[in-house]
């Protein structure tokens, strides 16, 4: 016998026979032809004994078997004259008044009952002077428990399906199951017997799913308790009876290019059972390949599968509409424009007249997304019927925009010890100059530094991903290694990650020039002074990025070279190049782990530290670099006498010198730490080290330790990070702990 079977969520048998049946009557029923040969049947008795057992009704014993019968008035008439005269049975009250019918009538089919409640004479009153009293229940007050009957599943039978699947019926069941659902508690039995229908139902479909379509599933409730220590067991008895397989996969489809498309992205083999979610996985991946591969208006149809009961086989066949084969077409764009199609041309990876390819309408759609210029926009393959040649026509690539918001409010806040607080804001025009030319005003305000800034940003400049921005920015810094005022022009040509795309490879390059004026220690002087610097340089970065995550990466590892070609101004020029070289790296054993890593090395050629302006040279220490440190305090320093000082105050606290950096030309540093998640929250362990040198470099001598823990929570936008540390082998002047707050990991 054959049966057509559909899946839907899973799949699902329905039989038909070559029976045709149809509703009859008795009547309907045909006597039988009277040449009809019908089968001899025994009689159980024979007439002679059925004639002698019964005898014969003599009239002459009883006169009324021959008497006319009574007609229906006479014997109503007759029986309502025996009932009046009848007298009462013992505590049956006496008819009232007059021994005929109830209401009078002398006769009646049927007699009227006695009437003795007056009030079932009366007339009803009228609808609008209808009260009705609420009918009161008593209840106890205190009787506040509710009754419970405990009860626990067993479920008999699955343990030859389990063999044959790559997952655990029962899980799935447990998982979706109300018995379970339930949690061995139920109101009475009749809610138990409910939960057990539902789920030997749910057994079927699971078990229907697997490719066990004539699975039965019988129910009981197993009684093992009494009384108040009533226990049930509700168990499903399961027969899944044989596994359907595939014998034939049939596509119904016109030809593609390639030819195997389609059958090669159909990953169903004939001889596996036929699995529901295989089925529906193996049809969305069609339905993904065909957009890849040129076919934009593919349409996936209603699959069907025939089931041959005596062979377990079933034939399975695919209707696919391909449409036709497709190239792009020219970009148009209709709605509230952020910006015109020309500009969606270079955000687009694609050109004219290649074959059609999905992936790559679902990048142009990102890359506006990410512009941040949009409420909404959609990018639709749209059918032109324009031959391409080679048997494909064109599609349009059509945009639709809703142009949004253009302006945006940011800000940022932080703390580290020895820098303290720094709170920094801005405001974005992101499309005042179009196509995506943006002006950004920027202001800072903390402990150690205030500034200003103004920013054009061209985003997307003449191509993907590539960003011209030119910058303007005063800034007043009051650090312990210097104080300075400085002026910064810059041109800068950068490709970089974005939240959205983390690139592998990105670089910047461009021009600045600064002028500062910075108060610096003089060692001919033997005390501070104030020096103004003039300085010209270009700018080279380089990048590789191999990690999973912009703020959070726990696998991968990504380098980072800078190298600033610089020129001093004042009293000649004096050229020299600044360097640095960053890597980090990161290994996960477990999914709750991380071991992360990090290096930097700098190097400063070509001048001497003196003749180089202090905000120029390298410094390490402090959050970003060997935590347990002050802000830039490690490395060569001095001692000055603090100023504020009172050698004569018996409660003075503070510290009777000044341990003021100088910074250097090289510096080296590391550091290691053991990440560990658990939800939204985490706990790191770390260990850095690092140190600053007068030479142009690094010699790892006098390397100094930090240690610490640290707390992280874990947002959609990257971690919050709060790190305790010490440093290590204490020396005078610096802290006995340092803390640090900030988005992001340390590195």
């Amino acid at each position: 016998m054959a049966l057509a079977m559909a899946l839907v969520a899973v799949p699902a048998v329905a039989q038909s026979t070559d029976a045709t049946v149809g509703q009859t009557s008795e009547l309907d029923v045909p006597a039988p032809p009277a040449d009809a040969n019908l089968p001899q049947v025994e009689p159980v008795i024979s007439e002679e004994e059925f004639d002698e057992t019964v005898p014969e009704l003599d009239p002459s014993n009883d006169p009324a078997l021959d008497a006319p019968l009574e007609s229906i008035e006479d014997f109503e008439r007759r029986v309502a004259q025996e009932q009046a005269g009848a007298a009462p049975a013992e505590g049956q009250d006496a008819p009232l008044g007059d021994p005929t019918l109830a209401d009078g009538d002398a006769v009646e089919e049927i007699g009227d009952a006695p009437i003795r409640d007056a009030e079932l004479a009366a007339p009803l009153p009228p609808l609008d002077q209808f009260n009705v009293e609420p009918v009161e229940f008593a209840q106890d007050a205190t009787d506040t428990e509710t009754t419970e009957i405990a009860y626990s599943v067993r479920v008999n039978g699955l343990e030859a399906a389990d063999e044959e699947t790559a997952t655990s019926l029962r899980d799935q069941f447990d998982s979706l199951s109300a018995l379970e659902d339930g949690d061995g508690k139920a109101a009475n039995v009749a809610q138990i017997t409910a939960r057990l229908t539902e789920d030997s139902a749910l057994m079927q479909r699971i078990l229907a799913s697997e490719g066990w379509y004539e699975a039965r599933a019988a129910t009981q409730i197993d009684r093992t308790g009494e009384g108040d220590g009533l226990s049930l067991t509700a168990v499903i008895d399961v027969l899944p009876g044989p596994r359907y397989s595939f014998s034939d996969i049939v596509i119904d489809a016109d030809p593609t290019e390639p030819p195997d498309l389609i059958r090669k992205n159909l990953v169903l083999k004939t001889g596996d059972p036929i699995v529901a979610a295989r089925v529906q996985g193996a049809e969305a991946n069609v339905a993904v390949a065909l957009p890849e591969n040129g076919y934009p208006f593919a349409e996936i149809g209603q699959r069907d599968i025939l089931l041959d009961q005596e062979t377990g086989d079933g034939v399975y066949t695919l209707p696919v509409t391909t449409g036709p084969r497709s190239r792009f077409g020219e970009i148009q764009t209709t709605g509230d424009l952020a910006f015109d199609a020309e500009h969606v041309g270079v955000l687009a990876r694609f050109e004219q007249g290649e074959i059609y390819d999905s992936r790559m309408v679902d990048d142009l759609r990102q890359a506006l997304v990410a512009t941040g210029l949009f409420n909404t926009v959609s990018v639709l393959p749209q059918q032109t019927g324009e031959p391409a040649g080679e048997g494909t026509e064109y599609a349009t690539i059509l945009v639709e925009q809703e142009a949004g918001p253009p302006r945006t409010l940011a800000g940022s806040a932080g703390f580290g010890t020895g820098q303290g607080f720094r709170v920094e804001g801005s405001w974005t025009h992101r499309n005042l100059f179009p196509p995506e030319g943006a002006l950004i005003g920027r202001g800072v305000v903390g402990t150690q530094e205030q500034g200003a800034g103004v920013t054009f940003r061209r985003s997307n400049a003449g191509q993907r991903d590539r960003t011209f921005q030119a910058t303007a920015e005063a800034l007043h810094s009051n650090y312990d290694a210097y104080e300075a005022f400085t002026g910064r022009l810059s041109a800068l040509i950068s490709y970089d990650s974005t939240n959205i795309w983390q690139k592998p490879f990105t670089y910047a390059y461009g021009v600045q020039l600064i002028g500062t004026n910075e108060q610096d220690y003089d060692f001919a002087l033997q005390d501070l002074s104030r020096r103004t610097f003039f300085i010209g340089g270009l700018i080279g970065q380089a990048g590789i990025d191999r990690t999973n995550s912009l703020l959070d990466a726990t696998e991968g590892f990504k380098i980072t070279a800078i190298i600033e070609p610089e020129g001093s101004l004042q009293d000649g020029f004096t050229p020299y190049v600044r360097a640095r070289l960053d890597g980090s790296a990161y290994f996960s054993p477990t999914d709750a782990i991380t071991l992360a890593g990090r290096v930097r090395v700098g190097t400063i050629q070509g001048i001497e530290r003196f003749d180089l302006a202090p905000s120029r040279r390298f410094y390490a220490g402090g959050g970003g670099s060997v935590r347990g440190f002050g802000y830039q305090q490690l490395g060569p320093r001095v001692v000055l006498d603090n100023p504020d000082f009172d050698p004569d105050d018996p409660d003075e606290s503070a510290d009777p010198f000044i341990y003021r950096p100088l910074g250097g030309r090289s510096l080296n540093e590391a550091a290691a730490e053991v990440r560990y998640r658990f939800g939204n929250f985490g706990v790191v362990g770390f260990v850095d080290a690092g140190q600053v040198y007068e030479d142009t470099l690094p010699d790892f001598s006098d390397l100094r330790f930090g240690a610490g823990i640290g707390g992280r929570y874990y947002t959609n936008f990257g971690p919050l990070r709060i790190d305790l540390a010490m440093p290590l082998d204490r020396r005078p002047g610096e802290s006995k702990f340092a803390v640090y707050v900030s988005i992001g990991q340390a590195f």
